[in-house]
């Protein structure tokens, strides 16, 4: 039986007893039904993994023990960040979960002239908070140590302005190149994922203002979060650590 991953979010300075967040203690307790003797698996994003006894298990209180700190990293050599056009339904959480667990390192949620999400400030605050829960569990299932950050949501425009000393790349249609013809060596790259309806005209201008590279994944149409996941699966291919 796998061992239990559970993200802690305070950083984990010595070993011995810890106590459990709240929610760590609901999945253990109430979801997992984890007792008094069994092993799990903390990370608190610093990049290490904790083993660790429960020693209390309760519905609302968990208390481990931690025997040692493991250094154990798997971040990929590409420091991929991910500007998505939020899309509707559950099509965004989808994108930022299959993303982590591909190796994206930094998510931000973009608005753009033909993005379909009209959310007041509020409900867009409530939104981010459970896209970072989504990202801290893709990391429990995948075996990361360190956590994506979810960046508070910002204009198409806003991100493409600023600075970056990475490859920025944009998805288009008519590309003259593929990612599989982008130049060596790549290690930074600030990759844009459009909404449904893709960018309009003068966005697409705007992009290469910012010196946004076309670049070309194939001969057909992918829906947003199919393109998405599609393009870093290439770049983690071509520069990162999959294949």
């Amino acid at each position: 039986m796998r061992i239990p991953r559970i993200y802690h979010p305070e950083t984990i300075e010595h070993l011995g007893t810890v106590t459990l967040s709240e929610d760590a203690a609901g999945h253990i307790g109430r979801v997992l039904r984890m007792q008094e003797g069994q092993e799990v698996l903390l990370f608190d994003g610093s990049g290490a993994e904790f083993p660790a006894i429960i020693i209390e298990s309760g519905k609302k209180r968990v208390l481990v023990d931690i025997s040692e700190r493991v250094e154990n990293g798997c971040e990929s050599p590409l420091d991929l960040h991910l500007g998505q056009v939020v899309s509707r339904g559950d099509k965004m959480e989808f994108t930022i979960q299959k993303s982590v667990e591909l190796g994206v390192n930094v998510i931000t949620p973009l608005i753009s002239e033909r993005c379909g999400v009209k959310l007041d400030a509020k409900r867009f605050e409530k939104k981010l908070q459970q896209w970072q829960k989504i990202a801290i569990g893709a990391c429990e299932q995948s075996g990361r140590n360190r956590v994506p950050e979810i960046r508070p949501i910002m204009s198409l425009e806003e991100w493409c302005a600023e600075h970056s000393d990475g490859l920025k790349l944009n998805l288009h249609p008519r590309a003259r190149y593929s990612i599989n013809t982008l130049p060596e060596p790549v290690t930074k790259v600030r990759l844009l994922i459009g909404p449904e309806g893709g960018l309009s005209a003068e966005e697409i201008e705007m992009t290469r203002q910012y010196q946004f590279e076309e670049t070309l994944l194939g001969p057909r149409v992918l829906r947003t979060e199919t393109a998405a996941l599609t393009a870093i699966t290439a770049l983690q291919v071509r520069f990162g650590d999959l294949g």
